[in-house]
């Protein structure tokens, strides 16, 4: 892939965090709470039973840091490691796929109807198949995260520009350096896609885990204080579970604009 020239004067880090970057998100955040007040605690629109005010869920939080925060650590190791085995699985389904046209017709139906099926029916027997412990968790996670990473891959090895495939028949390129040096690294814009689309869906993925396991994540805290009545300490742990996302995307998201200096420079200037 061509170099991108570095802007006199410029740094790295200019690419990665653009005016605004921090500043907007914040007054998002904001809005946001400001509207959850208002709806709660201002209007009383709903009953704090099913929605807490802000200032009580962050009672809450504080009251239960020594239970919530290690339960946030045990959440989001199970969502690292559920994601990076969907991650590999799911490459190399998709780069099998990409290869050959008769596995594509074969298997594409099969993963089709595996990603149909609601996963939270599957909770209970994945206990029984799997049994107790992070296993659960984990299968959870990578029924969750695999179909959009094989999809992205699949599509992003397929549709190769064709003035690069065409580049690399005029210099006689083997297939591996052909894959090597064209069609994996055009691929890679469109894998990050399905990778960002698969990040939320593994936190979601560890939680609906947790409901079925002994393992003391954030899932397992919000049946735990649900069935207590504590709702506010149970939306304290569901805050928890989204700002973990949220995280997890934006080290993802700065990841993909280190990792692909190229691709902001040869598309939309947005």
């Amino acid at each position: 892939m061509p170099t991108i020239p570095a802007t006199p004067g410029g740094s790295p880090w200019s690419r990665v965090r653009p005016p605004g970057a921090v500043g907007l998100p914040l007054l998002g955040l904001l809005v946001a709470v400001a509207v959850w007040w208002s709806v709660t605690s201002g209007l009383h629109l709903v009953h704090p039973a099913s929605l807490p005010p802000p200032q009580a869920v962050w009672t809450s939080l504080t009251s239960t840091a020594d239970v919530l925060f290690p339960a946030l650590g045990t959440t989001t190791l199970m969502t690292l490691l559920g994601f990076l085995l969907s991650t590999v699985a799911g490459v190399l389904i998709g780069m099998v796929l990409a290869a050959s046209r008769r596995a594509e017709r074969m298997f594409a139906p099969l993963l089709v109807a595996i990603n149909a099926v609601p996963k939270i029916a599957l909770g209970p027997l994945l206990v029984v198949s799997v049994g107790w412990g992070e296993k659960p968790i984990l299968t959870m996670v990578f029924l969750l995260c695999f179909f959009p990473i094989v999809l992205s891959t699949a599509t992003g090895l397929t549709t190769t520009p064709a003035d690069l495939a065409e580049l690399a028949r005029s210099l006689n390129a083997s297939w591996w350096q052909s894959f090597r040096k064209v069609r994996f690294p055009a691929a890679l814009p469109q894998i990050f896609v399905g990778l960002k689309v698969a990040m939320p869906l593994a936190a979601i993925g560890a939680v609906i885990g947790e409901f079925y396991s002994d393992k003391p994540g954030l899932g397992y805290q919000i049946l735990q204080y649900n069935g207590i009545g504590d709702t506010a300490t149970a939306w304290a742990a569901i805050v928890l579970i989204a700002a973990m996302s949220i995280l997890l995307y934006s080290a993802l998201s700065l990841v993909e604009r280190l990792a692909l200096p190229w691709v902001r420079a040869t598309t939309s200037a947005r």
